[in-house]
């Protein structure tokens, strides 16, 4: 063997065995986090799990920075110095689709080898993760290689309109950015792609009349938006990876009138840049079949999305080598939802995505993480962080 494969070997056996030490603490924070609930739409909440996270940053060394937002909670920013190297972004939210009070019925619980409770895979491990990453490089390597910024985000789940702006420039300033979103599948797998999403809202205007007595000099709105959606329908292209999906439809008053107004809210997937200009095209250029009403559209893809390039593909190998060091192999995939790492992967910010929780259940009653994958999650972090 040769003397460098040794090193390797000897330093990822240390690397692991001081995370599996510090499991049992950084389990201790994670339920911690997971018990303070932080649903998006709650200000407060997101605000006082936003100070608590800052503090337990600030006692490994970082210096934080709570920008306050109207809409939204704080926005996170914890800035550590360390080596010579170009500066890298950890990425995350505090965030939750989970509304106060659900810890009533979803009770941070251990049974069979997984940890349940709202939050803790989507994504409140991968806070936990990038907290001690960080100080088993201070523990084994007694500092850190380069400066790291992790940015958390109060938003992420509705959107981020609030957040994206610090994202895209803090991700301006770093060499890469690393995403701890939470793995894909049982083997917990990176996500080397993410599909772009965007949001259409189209409304239709049509004459409005009493059904029964002037039922002809009526334009339903209705009904001509029922003919629009079986249009916006063949937008879809799977082969291509685009979905257009009609998720919300609202419209009329009454049975006894022809309605006047109606709307439908419509989500679209796009597997390229380059798609999402032609789909907006397609969009706009609706027509009425009913002369008689009119169309209102709005909206557009509003995060981009994370494409397998070359820039990503380097990141994965190197996270593939680091896996297969600590003893694990590290799959890809992509994945149709989107996340903060779209933002900074559409600015041109090699970006990898995926690296937190292995679990399943993310905004489901199950959700839950695998506990005995915590350590080498945490020393992939940190290898990570070291190698790039």
């Amino acid at each position: 063997m040769k003397r460098r494969e040794r090193h390797a070997e000897t330093s990822e056996a240390s690397l692991l065995k001081l995370a599996r030490s510090m499991k049992p603490e950084a389990l201790g924070i994670l339920r911690s986090l997971v018990e303070r609930e932080s649903p998006s739409n709650n200000r407060d909440a997101v605000n006082a799990i936003a100070e608590y996270t800052a503090g337990l940053f600030e006692q490994a060394g970082g210096r934080s920075r709570l920008h306050k937002q109207r809409e939204y909670g704080h926005v996170l920013q914890v800035d550590f110095s360390g080596g010579k190297k170009q500066g890298i972004l950890l990425l995350g939210h505090l965030d939750t689709v989970w509304e106060m009070g659900t810890l009533a019925r979803m009770p941070w619980k251990v049974s069979a080898g997984k940890i349940y409770g709202p939050g803790i895979f989507d994504m409140k491990f991968g806070v936990v993760q990038m907290l001690y990453a960080i100080k088993a490089l201070q523990q084994l390597r007694g500092g850190l290689p380069r400066p790291i910024t992790v940015l958390l985000n109060p938003d992420e789940e509705v959107g981020s309109r609030a957040s994206r702006p610090f994202t895209e420039k803090l991700a301006k300033k770093c060499s890469s950015v690393l995403v701890f979103e939470p793995s894909a599948g049982a083997r917990g797998a990176c996500k080397t792609s993410r599909k772009g999403v965007g949001d259409y809202r189209v409304r239709v205007h049509g004459r409005p009349s009493h059904a029964g007595l002037d039922f002809e000099t009526g334009a339903s709105a209705i009904l001509e938006l029922a003919r629009q959606i079986e249009k916006i329908s063949e937008f879809t292209d799977l082969k291509h990876g685009i979905t257009v999906n009609p998720g919300v439809i609202s419209g009329g008053t009454r049975t006894n009138v022809v309605a006047e107004f109606a709307e439908a809210l419509v989500d679209v997937r796009v597997t390229k840049t380059s798609q999402a200009p032609a789909l907006d095209r397609r969009f706009r250029s609706l027509k009425p079949l009913d002369r008689r009403c009119s169309i209102e559209v709005s909206g557009g893809v509003n995060r981009g999305p994370l494409e397998r390039n070359k820039q990503t593909l380097v990141l994965y190998r190197k996270a593939k080598d680091i896996a297969s060091d600590l003893g694990f192999e590290l799959p890809e995939v992509s994945v149709g939802g989107g996340s903060d790492g779209n933002f900074t992967a559409a600015i041109g910010i090699p970006t990898l995505d995926g690296l937190g929780a292995v679990g399943d259940g993310a905004h489901a009653v199950h959700e839950h993480i695998v506990e005995a994958e915590v350590p080498r999650r945490i020393a992939l972090a940190a290898r990570l962080i070291e190698e790039l």
